[in-house]
């Protein structure tokens, strides 16, 4: 499953997934999204997005 990712504040973060779903998750709900994906032990590159 391919998706990105978008920090949108520092306890949120925005996954978009390539068939058109987002879904807006925790710091926590992140470390357990990414854990089912088995993306535990890889360094996870988030963009963020800074707005004035």
């Amino acid at each position: 499953m391919s998706f990105n990712m978008n920090r949108i504040n520092p306890n949120q973060t925005q996954i978009f997934f390539h068939d058109g779903r987002f879904e807006t998750l925790t710091n926590e709900e992140l470390d357990e999204f990414l854990l089912q994906m088995g993306l535990n032990d890889v360094n996870v590159t988030i963009e963020q997005n800074i707005t004035d």
